[in-house]
């Protein structure tokens, strides 16, 4: 292949062609609910092991000839598809936001199909040359980087089409072939996504198996399958790794987290008289806001425990409580509202559980935690929670939604040492208005990921990954290219 068409095949040209293509019938699919009305979708396929197996027989024979394909073509042609994801974005998001319940507007669902056009060309356009290792006259030694093989993709539900393409993308572009498992809750976004993608790729390149949990506890042990990589649980990380393990497949982990974040005692103002001082630090504080809520707080990498030092916590506490109580919540297709629902029952009352622990334990409620558990949807008011113990499960546990405890401290040292005394280390953040003075303490924390004043900016060429119980294995960027590849070093 040398020449691709001018033009893009024929795409889905609205929301009910793009859900028409994607959707099973009643008898042969699962139903698929609004998360925030608890209408009826569609219904979603659910594939059995043996689509599994046929999806694994024809990647491996397709492999083959994208393998062998120039590195340019490939990029072409991911180009071509994030193309294709630009013509039906708008289908997209509204699918999106009606399985996932995000809302329309906001770092929500139009954001999420925009980061996939985003992180697509940047996967295609990233440079990953021969290196060469040593040339002395003697010996000349050269680093590439080969395809390797067949590309497990195992996805969560809370970004659902974004972090797919964190792993579809980079794996194509490395000249494997993905099988992909998305979660049961996010299965038709995911459907709609890879069908737009399939209508530019050859056949056999990304093949999406829509099973339940016993199809996807297959992935990690199928002997056709080269490269397991996986968002989610710690818990479900771990089993990934132990089924991995009898073929000895290579992973990439991205597992959960519970990010701290370090306010510095000069990063809000004291004098709250002065309306340019209040409206500097509402400005920081909507930074903080956002790290913590942003797909009303279900993101791996939000910022889910907020350190503030004696000085200024009240007046910190304050300009959050004024920046939250203006973020709109509501159904996601109101184009008005920024926060929407939890995407899960099961979500709904572990934060619900959390926050009520917290209450009983004296902390006080600056807003929210008092949900309608009679509404249609699973809505979670926006909570700010102060005065809360750090032994608290509101603190140590991973509340994976719109409430945010703020914990005081006493000396720089303290907060370090709680930042750091969890077994996690995906994202965390330090907040002040000497950067440099932010930096020293951002060495300071264990984590893959520190911003200095923002929380959870990823970027499409800056790697990204965790530690301790946060996984292993890196995406994003050159060594994200890495990461879906094995290196090959030619001496002589």
């Amino acid at each position: 292949m040398t020449n691709l068409p001018t033009t893009l095949p024929p795409l889905p040209s609205s929301y009910d062609e793009l859900l028409a293509a994607v959707s099973a019938t009643a008898d042969l699919g699962r139903p698929v609910y609004d998360p925030a009305t608890g209408e009826l979708i569609s219904h979603a396929p659910v594939h059995g092991a043996d689509v599994l197996d046929d999806a694994v027989t024809t990647a491996r024979t397709a492999q083959k000839d994208w393998a062998r394909r120039t590195d340019s073509e490939r990029r072409d042609l991911l180009l071509r598809a994030a193309d294709a994801l630009e013509a039906v974005a708008e289908p997209l998001a509204e699918l999106l936001s009606r399985e996932q319940g995000k809302p329309l507007n906001g770092p929500n669902a139009r954001f999420e199909v925009g980061g996939c056009q985003a992180w697509t060309r940047t996967a295609a356009t990233t440079p990953l040359p021969e290196e060469v290792l040593v040339d002395d006259g003697e010996t000349y030694a050269t680093l590439a980087y080969r395809p390797i093989g067949v590309v497990g993709a195992i996805g969560p539900w809370n970004w659902p089409m974004l972090i797919s393409i964190w792993q579809i993308a980079p794996s194509l572009r490395m000249g494997n072939t993905v099988i992909l498992k998305p979660s049961e809750n996010t299965t038709l976004s995911v459907l709609a996504m890879c069908h737009v993608i399939n209508q530019v790729l050859p056949d056999g390149l990304l093949t999406v198996v829509a099973g339940d949990r016993a199809v996807g506890r297959l992935v990690p042990t199928h002997p056709g399958i080269d490269k397991i990589m996986f968002t989610g649980s710690t818990a479900t990380g771990r089993k990934i790794a132990e089924g991995a393990a009898g073929t000895i497949k290579r992973l990439t982990l991205e597992l959960g987290g519970n990010d701290a974040g370090i306010v510095l005692g000069d990063a809000f103002g004291a004098d709250t008289s002065d309306p340019e001082v209040v409206a500097a630090n509402d400005k920081v504080a909507e930074g903080i806001f956002w790290g913590a809520f942003i797909n009303t707080g279900q993101t791996c990498a939000a910022l889910k425990r907020l350190y503030v030092p004696d000085s200024i916590y009240d007046v910190v506490c304050e300009s959050l409580v004024r920046v939250a109580a203006k973020m709109p919540m509501g159904v996601g297709l109101s184009e008005e509202n920024v926060l929407g629902p939890l995407q899960n029952q099961n979500q709904f009352d572990i934060v619900d559980d959390l926050v009520k622990k917290a209450v009983e334990s004296g902390a006080t409620v600056l807003l929210g935690a008092d949900p309608d558990y009679d509404a249609a949807g699973f809505f979670y008011p926006t909570t700010l929670i102060s005065d809360i113990d750090g032994n608290n499960p509101l603190v140590t546990e991973e509340q994976f939604g719109p409430a945010l405890p703020i914990i005081r401290y006493s000396t720089l040292d303290e907060a370090i040492t709680e930042a750091n005394r969890l077994n996690v280390g995906l994202g965390s953040s330090v907040w002040s208005a000497d950067r440099e003075a932010a930096r020293t303490v951002a060495e300071q924390i264990e984590a893959g990921t520190t911003w200095i004043n923002s929380h959870g900016t990823i970027d499409p060429r800056v790697p990204f990954g965790g530690i301790k119980s946060s996984g292993y294995g890196l995406e994003f960027g050159t060594e994200g290219l890495k990461h879906v590849a094995v290196p090959h070093v030619i001496n002589g």
